[in-house]
């Protein structure tokens, strides 16, 4: 608010209405001092009109000095410029007085300067403008005592005193190529024109000034006199007003609206808690009491500044103590008469009790109407006139009222004529005795819901009534009934169960006999599946080693040659496929073992890249002859905790499928990568991809890509068998991710040697020691035990 920026702390008393006078040390002092002021006050004016005399001569005589030393220095340069403009051959009358001209035209001179065109015999050639046919010489125009001609140039700007008798400045200036002279005449008179105007101007002001002075310390002096004589009466309304504001409990406020400031009584300090330390208090320090929930008196200036009107206003401002006391102030615009502004002026009264009071009952029945609100029934009240007091939004909603409709002070048939009243199917007959003030029954409405209504009357007239939604209890009833007579029907169905039970337990007895004679059966078979299996691997094992070896004999030559060349080819011929069924009858082996869980694993911490570049020996060999490009990404540092043997057929198993189904001149790498306490390998290939059917079954025993027709790989297809069983064995996995004719990436995750797995490897293998030790010592005893007759 741009009025409250001004604070302007005149000495009048404009406040409570022009009534109060400051009261602090300083006003205190001024009025003891207000004696010996009223006569040093004209004094000091006296002293001041006449500095003011001094210092206006002063400086006009300063400012004439000013305009002369211009001139000079005017006079000087023009005095240069006009020689070297006039022309450098002789100059005879006319010519130099049309050179003049055109050099300084009609009305362009100063007013009174004259240029003279002087020849070596000091005569006047040319003046511009004309001079009178008197002066024909030098001397005659400035006089016989002027050094202007004898010094010449060298003279700069002189002052001298006319043959007519007035000042001037003059200069010369040689013609340059010419022996004559150029002289610039400047009347002083001419110069000091607008100065003396000005002069004489000030003179009037200082005579002007002079005499408001003298005006003013004769009103000073009645002033005084008046003053006192008010000092005295305000001084005692001041008295009355404090008195009778102290007895009503109230604060006196005077707002200084343009300047900004607020006056407070004692009485309102005294209700505050505070005590005064100076005589106003600003804007901003009020304003910062006032409670910030209850607005700013910036708002509050801005609404009066456009209504002029009155204000009724309650608000909160914060006592000495801290705590805020509740203000409400009524107070009324009144114009300032002299200097036209606008105060705010009215009282404070303390109602912190009354809107204390006001909260507690507005608290209390905002809690009792949340009660209300909140209960689970339907409640209304109504008074002795039948005029409706409170009620809840479920008895709104059970006779279809609006928030609106239901609206308190309104009589009974006119909110029920509003309403719907509910629809009673049945009503229960009431059990209180005829007269009573209270009574209840129960009543079942066409929607299938049951209430119990409680009706009471109130101390006042009035009456109370609640409705209980008691439809589940109802529907608990019915179905206690329900459920009685489902219990007698369920009890002679337990009855017929039994005896059903009893014969499904005899008949589950025979089945689980059945059940384990076939497990039994089944077991054997296995047992002797593995058996044939192990068997039937020695009995091939041993001829086609034979097969090998005589084979390698006869392809060597080494008991002689065999005749054809043929032969030779036969005999490779025949050992390629002795190693190649060899191979097959090794994994059909290993997947018997596997599937009969004979397979022990002893493992060990494992360095990654050598057990890799061992695998890839065996590689190699079918790689170079395809063209392959072998790459290895591993790190030197890489460990795994696996079986050394069963570590190293997967490795073998993964490679050379990789081999197997890469074209010539593709790619195999083998990658490994950390994954927290796990590591990865990747062995990746540019083969001929895996359809994405086919995925699902691969890693099955005997699950082979290719039909028997299209085959063009030879292979058992327990390759990927073997390495997914040892790879779980080992507590990993093997996944595949491929692409047909791109390529497939086959991921192994094996577990990494860590602390917690070493330990649980050295208690595991201490363990099976000393079960191994109990053995061999059992079987020592026995061995050594003699054998005893049996006793009959």
């Amino acid at each position: 608010m741009p009025e409250a920026d001004s604070a302007s702390l005149s000495a009048r008393a404009d406040t409570i209405l022009g009534i109060h006078r400051p009261l602090h040390a300083t006003h205190a002092r001024f009025v003891r001092a207000e004696t010996w002021l009223r006569y040093a006050v004209p004094a000091l004016l006296a002293t001041f009109l006449a500095c003011l005399g001094g210092i206006a001569t002063l400086h006009l005589q300063t400012q004439r000095d000013d305009i002369l030393q211009r001139a000079i220095a005017d006079i000087e340069v023009f005095t240069h410029l006009a020689a070297e403009a006039l022309p450098d051959s002789a100059l005879t009358a006319d010519t130099a007085y049309a050179r003049l001209r055109a050099l300084m035209p009609e009305g362009s001179l100063q007013s009174g300067r004259q240029l003279l065109v002087i020849s070596p015999a000091e005569r006047i050639v040319a003046a511009h403008p004309p001079l009178s046919a008197a002066y024909e010489t030098l001397s005659q125009l400035l006089g016989e005592s002027q050094a202007l001609s004898t010094l010449g140039e060298r003279a700069g700007v002189m002052s001298l005193t006319l043959a007519n008798g007035e000042t001037a400045l003059a200069a010369m200036r040689r013609v340059p190529g010419s022996e004559a002279r150029l002289a610039v005449v400047q009347p002083v008179e001419a110069i000091t024109a607008g100065w003396s105007d000005r002069a004489r101007h000030q003179a009037i002001l200082l005579g002007a000034a002079g005499i408001v002075i003298v005006g003013i310390a004769l009103a000073y002096g009645l002033q005084t006199r008046r003053a006192h004589a008010v000092d005295r009466l305000c001084e005692q309304i001041k008295q009355r007003l404090d008195t009778a504001l102290g007895r009503g409990g109230c604060g006196l406020w005077d707002w200084d609206i343009p300047r900004g400031r607020i006056y407070w009584s004692d009485s309102m300090y005294a209700l505050l808690g505070y005590h005064r330390e100076r005589e106003f208090l600003s804007f901003g320090d009020v304003n910062a009491l006032v409670h910030p929930d209850d607005g700013d008196l910036y708002s509050l200036a801005r609404g009066l500044a456009a209504s002029q009107t009155t204000i009724d206003h309650a608000f909160r401002m914060r006592g000495a103590d801290g705590s805020y006391v509740w203000l409400r102030t009524r107070a009324e615009i009144v114009p300032d008469q002299h200097d036209g502004g606008r105060h705010l002026v009215g009282i404070a009264v303390d109602v912190t009790e009354q809107r204390n009071l006001v909260e507690s009952t507005a608290t209390a029945d905002m809690r009792l109407r949340d009660a209300v609100e909140a209960i689970s029934e339907a409640f209304v009240l109504w008074d002795t006139s039948n005029r409706l007091v409170l009620c809840n939004s479920k008895f709104r909603h059970l006779h279809a009222l609006s928030p609106e409709d239901a609206q308190p002070g309104r009589r009974y048939g006119e909110i029920m004529g509003r309403g719907v009243l509910p629809r009673v199917r049945r009503e229960m007959p009431d059990t209180e005795p005829a007269g009573a003030t209270s009574r209840t029954f129960e009543a079942e409405l066409t929607d299938g819901r049951w209430l119990q209504i409680s009706e009471r009357r109130t101390k006042d007239g009035g009456y109370v009534s609640v409705g209980t939604d008691i439809t589940s209890l109802k529907r608990h009833q019915e179905q206690l009934v329900a459920s009685e007579r489902e219990l007698i029907e369920t009890v002679k169905d337990l009855k017929r169960s039994r005896r059903t039970l009893e014969l499904q337990t005899q008949q589950l007895a025979d089945l689980a006999e059945r059940y384990l004679d076939q497990k039994a059966a089944a077991e054997g078979a296995n047992q002797a599946k593995s058996e044939f299996l192990a068997n039937m691997s020695h009995e091939l094992r041993t001829p086609l080693n034979a097969i090998i070896g005589f084979a390698e004999l006869m392809e060597s030559e080494v008991y002689g040659a065999l005749g054809s060349p043929r032969y030779a080819d036969y005999c490779r011929d025949i050992r390629a496929s002795g190693n190649y069924l060899l191979s097959v009858i090794d994994d059909i082996l290993n997947m018997s073992r596997i599937e009969a869980q004979r397979v022990r694993l002893v493992r060990r911490e494992l360095p990654v890249e050598a057990a890799v570049r061992n695998a890839l020996k065996l590689v190699a060999e079918a790689a170079r002859a395809k063209s392959l490009t072998l790459t290895l990404d591993l790190r030197p540092d890489m460990r795994v905790l696996a079986d050394e043997r069963a570590f190293h057929q997967i490795l073998v198993n993964l490679m050379q499928n990789a081999v197997k189904f890469t074209q010539a001149d593709g790619r195999v790498m083998v990658r490994a990568r950390a994954a927290g306490d796990q590591i990865h390998l990747f062995i990746e290939d540019s083969g001929i991809g895996i359809p994405k059917s086919a995925l699902a079954k691969l890693g099955a025993p005997f699950a082979q890509v290719e039909t028997n027709l299209t085959r063009s790989h030879k292979g058992s297809g327990l390759g990927l068998a073997i390495a997914r069983s040892m790879a779980e064995l080992h507590g990993g996995s093997l996944r595949i991710r491929s692409e047909e004719g791109l390529g497939t990436i086959v991921l192994v995750r094996l577990p990494t040697p860590t602390p917690e797995r070493l330990a649980a490897i050295v208690a595991e293998e201490g363990s099976q020691q000393t079960v191994a030790a109990l053995r061999e010592a059992a079987g020592a005893s026995l061995r050594a035990a003699p054998l005893q007759p049996a006793v009959v």
